[in-house]
């Protein structure tokens, strides 16, 4: 970190580039977050700390366009007040001629909903607006963590939700307007995704009244608050209108690896075999007839699992949570009937991929699938998936007519996007 007198703390620009969108959560040392509070303590960071507003990403304007223009269906809009959701036939209707879809947004209903003191929460802005979509794919990169993003959107002096946890890390982005937020302590430490609040609600509202919190804060635009899994919390509009966004890292857990290594261990015969006919597996008794072959079976099974075996399973699961960035489809049909010497390549942003060299063919690991590829072009791909601007004929090891069929073959199957 470097600071720059009268301008609060600068990050170093190497980190900036490296993690541009970690960097607009979180103020500070990037690393010292990494190490210090993630998942385990709430942290504010002020607008004067951090590189820009987040009017770039979203505004009460962008909010009025989904509303009203975009033809939003309900799964992309909740409205609720005083922490009860409204049905959805408050806000929806037919969209009329041409779109007869009965669940499409209702503005002038959603109108009058936010009029009489709803909050509007409008859902899965990470496949909805562009920039909030471009947000969500950089954030997964840098965090290594499948992102969400959702505004809430309250009229003043109000409150949608009551204190409660979420079932994963959140970053509060506050757009416009001021809001008071209260955070806790958790009841349920790190929950997983079957683990809500209202497991314990006695305990949450509890904590809520007679706990002291470890946040009390007022957030001004620009201002942004990480939230753990499992902190409870609560927020109320002060003055005007308040517009968040509240970014969601579904959290890679070490009860993942547990689950995966379960299903791995399916692959031992033994395991699938039928308990004795009559079993009734609530009897401890019958039951402790079983469990121990069962356990050194499961712990055989474990042991002998490789990593390459629990990564591949991982890959799967894992790797396709965020969608890389967007590609146009017809502008990218187009680039492939234009491709020849000179044209500018790159790899498709946020896409997850693993190259295995050394072997012929190589193999490009994709989330949905593995492409293979003569060893020859090893060299050359490597270089093309570094992340950096390439031209089609100044790739090394290969002639140009063979980078041509190269880089042909990699956008067709979206790993490389053009730039020029």
């Amino acid at each position: 970190m470097t600071t720059v007198p009268g301008a609060g703390p600068q990050p170093d620009p190497a980190e900036t580039v490296d993690r541009p969108a970690l960097r607009r959560c979180v103020a500070g040392d990037l690393d010292e977050f990494g190490s210090t509070y993630w998942g385990s303590r709430a942290l504010l960071s002020h607008a004067p700390d951090l590189p820009a507003p987040y009017d770039d990403l979203f505004t009460l304007t962008a909010a009025d366009e989904l509303l009203s223009r975009r033809g939003l269906r309900t799964p992309f809009l909740r409205i609720a007040k005083n922490g009860s959701v409204v049905g959805d036939s408050q806000f929806t209707g037919s969209g009329g001629v041409g779109a007869d879809i009965s669940d499409q947004v209702r503005d002038d209903k959603v109108a009058a909903l936010f009029a009489s003191g709803h909050t509007v929460v409008l859902q899965a802005l990470h496949r909805t607006w562009p920039a909030l979509v471009d947000f969500a794919t950089q954030l997964s990169t840098d965090a290594g963590h499948p992102v969400q993003i959702n505004a809430y959107i309250t009229p003043p002096e109000s409150q949608g939700f009551s204190a409660h946890y979420d079932v994963h890390d959140v970053f509060v982005l506050q757009v416009a307007g001021e809001k008071h937020w209260t955070v806790h302590e958790p009841v349920h430490v790190d929950p997983l995704r079957n683990q809500p609040w209202t497991d314990h609600s006695a305990e949450v509202a509890a904590a809520a009244r007679d706990t002291s919190p470890v946040v009390d804060e007022v957030l001004r635009p620009g201002d942004a608050l990480y939230v753990p899994r499992g902190f409870l919390h609560s927020a109320k509009t002060l003055g005007g209108v308040s517009a968040h966004l509240t970014v969601g890292l579904h959290t890679l857990t070490r009860y993942l690896l547990v689950q995966e290594l379960a299903a791995l261990a399916a692959r031992e015969p033994a395991l699938r075999t039928a308990l004795p006919i009559g079993f009734d597996p609530g009897d401890p008794t019958q039951l402790a007839e079983v469990l121990p072959e069962v356990t050194e079976l499961l712990i055989a099974q474990l042991r002998s699992t490789s990593v390459d075996d629990l990564a591949l399973r991982l890959r799967r699961r894992t790797w396709s949570a965020n969608r890389p960035e967007s590609i146009p489809p017809l502008a990218h049909a187009a680039a492939l009937t234009t491709l020849a010497p000179g044209t500018t390549v790159r790899l498709r942003g946020g896409l997850r991929h693993r190259l295995v060299l050394g072997s012929d063919p190589v193999t490009l690991q994709l989330p949905d699938r593995t492409i293979t590829f003569p060893a020859a072009v090893g060299q050359a791909l490597s270089q093309l998936l570094n992340g950096q601007e390439h031209k089609v004929g100044t790739l090394p090891g290969l002639p140009v007519e063979d980078q041509l069929v190269l880089v042909r073959r990699l956008l067709r199957e979206a790993v490389l996007v053009p730039t020029s």
